[in-house]
């Protein structure tokens, strides 16, 4: 799998896994038809291009566009992660692929520092995601400013965070385990 630049010839397929129910509530750019899909997809292009946001499609092994992932609100080197992924895709693995190669290019391409996520405290599913990330930290406690401002209107989200710190400290650790396995086969 891979990530890919947004292309509005992928509208039809991501439209069609972006509708369905398990999906919906949880996607923050929300169209309610193929032509609102479509400009919204413009209009994100658009905002890459002017540095506001960054966003990728995620494509399975096989090329087909199976999802997005977005950094919005960019401002002082962080901004807030948006991922979702089509439901036939669920439980596959495809989100922790997704991250890895989206923070890879995030935090040593494009010079960003911190990622928050914000995550509703009835999606289940994203939070037990996000816990099993082991760079990524809640930050309800320690990111006052962050968690208000994102709860502003009740209390709906907890706030996560990762730093380019730890999740370079993950990667080197990953590669230590790695060429100790080398060594021990």
């Amino acid at each position: 799998m891979i990530l890919k630049k947004r292309d509005v010839a992928d509208c039809h397929a991501l439209f069609e896994l972006l509708v369905d129910p398990a999906v919906f509530p949880f996607v923050r750019q929300k169209a309610y038809s193929y032509d609102e899909f479509v400009f919204l997809t413009k209009q994100t292009i658009e905002a890459e291009e002017r540095g506001e946001l960054i966003s990728r499609t995620i494509v399975d092994e096989w090329g087909s566009p199976i999802g997005t992932i977005n950094l919005f609100d960019i401002s002082n080197s962080s901004g807030f992660l948006g991922t979702w992924i089509g439901k036939p895709f669920f439980g596959k693995g495809y989100n922790k692929i997704a991250k890895d190669a989206f923070f890879d290019e995030l935090f040593f391409t494009l010079d960003i520092q911190t990622v928050f996520m914000r995550i509703r405290k009835e999606n289940v599913r994203s939070y037990m995601a996000a816990n099993k990330l082991p760079y990524c930290t809640i930050a309800n406690e320690f990111r006052h400013g962050v968690y208000d401002q994102i709860n502003a209107n009740g209390d709906v989200y907890n706030l996560f965070q990762i730093e380019k710190d730890q999740y370079h400290l993950h990667l080197m650790r990953t590669e230590q385990e790695e060429m100790l396995d080398i060594k021990e086969a």
